[in-house]
Formats: C-alpha cells, structure tokens, sequence
C-alpha cells in the first residue's frame, strides 16, 4: 500500500492562494521531485480545473516556458490524475481519471493500487481526507511572506489537533522552507 501525502505552497500565515508562492525553478524543481517520488496526483475538481487551463499547453510547448518548469509539465502530463467530483465527470487531460463514490473507500482502494504513492495537492480536498484520517505524510513549501488573505490551509477545520513527526526540513535559496512530517500515531 502506498501513503498518502499531502502537498502545497503555503505562505507564514497559512495563504494557500496559489498566486501567492513563489514560483521559480527552484520551488518547481522540488514539485518536480515530488512528482517523480510519487505513483499518482490526487486533486479535486477546483484544483484540477486550475491546472488543466495551464499545464497541458507549457507540456505541448504552446507556452513559452523556463527548462525547469516545462519539465514538471511534460512530467505531469504523464502522471495518472485522479479527480474527486461530484459535479463533473469527464475529464480529457491526458492519464485522468474521476473518483466517485464513497470518499474513504475510493481514496483508500487508489493507495493501495499505487505502492509509489499518491500525492495529494488540494486543500479543502485534503480537509475532508484528514478528517476520515487517510492523510499519512505533509510536505510542505512554506514560503517567506505574509498574504494577509485566504484561502487558508484547514479553513473547514478538522475535529482535532493532528500531532505530527518531523521528518525533514530544508531552507531553499528562495527563503523558502521544505518540510516534511509523517502523522504521530
């Protein structure tokens, strides 16, 4: 079985706004070894919809894009993706596919098909999988600013404090910070 493990930019104040990261070679090249690491992406519907207006075209090369960037988009264009939706059920980007269902069943049956892993890279969609507790590892790109706006990282709230372990931490030249923690249990 693989693990779970949840993934995101956030700022110091907990801004998951995606606008709001930096976005250089050096954050994409740490997606880009997260990607490898893993077997599959986990997104829901918003999130998905989010990068299929802008990744497939810097894969194709119909945009004008850095070396380190296009690599993490020919990367996830290759990677399975799996979706959680309700209310959309196609799904045309390259290696995509929908979960419908029974959340914790769904997203439990996709770890244990996928020993490389999954990486999940949604924030409401990673509130609702930690609270039916499927969440195994964080690693998270916690940048240097203050947003002073949402979204937020856990904005619906959780039942419970969620104890975790450091596993890691590591500066990037950018100022920002790689962390990675596993669930206390």
């Amino acid at each position: 079985m693989g693990l779970l493990t949840f993934s995101l930019n956030l700022t110091l104040d907990g801004c998951v706004d995606h606008e709001e990261g930096i976005a250089d070679d050096e954050t994409h090249a740490f997606f880009t070894r997260l990607l490898d690491e893993g077997g599959a992406m986990l997104w829901g519907r918003v999130t998905y919809e989010m990068m299929e207006g802008h990744w497939p075209a810097v894969a194709r090369g119909d945009e004008e894009a850095p070396p380190a960037i296009r690599e993490w988009a020919v990367k996830l264009e290759a990677k399975p993706k799996y979706v959680v939706s309700s209310t959309r059920k196609d799904f045309r980007w390259a290696n995509s596919h929908h979960i419908a269902g029974d959340l914790r069943e769904e997203v439990q049956r996709l770890k244990d098909a996928t020993p490389a892993g999954v990486l999940l890279g949604s924030g409401k969609l990673a509130t609702e999988l930690d609270r039916l507790d499927l969440i195994d590892e964080y690693k998270l790109l916690i940048h240097p600013r203050i947003a002073g706006h949402g979204p937020t990282l856990y904005q619906g709230g959780l039942p419970g404090t969620r104890r975790l372990e450091l596993l890691s931490a590591e500066p990037l030249r950018n100022g920002a910070l790689a962390v990675h923690y596993r669930r206390a249990r």
